[in-house]
Order: structure tokens, then sequence, then C-alpha cells
């Protein structure tokens, strides 16, 4: 339960700052290679950043602690 709790209060934070970056991406001031470029950055470290996350969780769930009972 607590994980799919996660799962929607990360998706409402994608969806806020997606619209928060509707103005940017539809500026017409704005040059299409500038937009390109920082789409393809942002998606990238929204993929890092999941991809350490998803890490760290498999490592704590490994980690055996000897002085810890359960």
């Amino acid at each position: 339960m607590q994980n799919a709790l996660f799962i929607i209060i990360g998706l409402g934070i994608l969806a806020l700052i997606g619209w928060a970056a509707k103005g940017f991406f539809v500026a017409a001031e704005i040059s299409i290679f500038i937009r390109i470029v920082v789409g393809v950055i942002t998606v990238a470290v929204v993929a890092l950043l999941g991809i350490v996350i998803k890490q760290r969780i498999a490592q704590a769930r490994e980690e055996d602690f000897k002085e810890v009972e359960k």
C-alpha cells in the first residue's frame, strides 16, 4: 500500500513539473534547438535518478545487519 502511495505522489509531482514546463516548450521566442536540448537533458536526469533510486532500494533490501533484530 505504501509503494502505491509513493507512486501516486511521484506521478502527481511529475504532472506538476510537466504543466510548469509546458510554457517553456511552447514559447515561440525560444529556439527549437534549445527546447530539444533541455528536453533531452531533463529526460536523462530523470532516468538516472530513477535508476539510482531503484538500485538503492534493491541494495537496502539485500543488506543483512547482524546486530539488528527483525
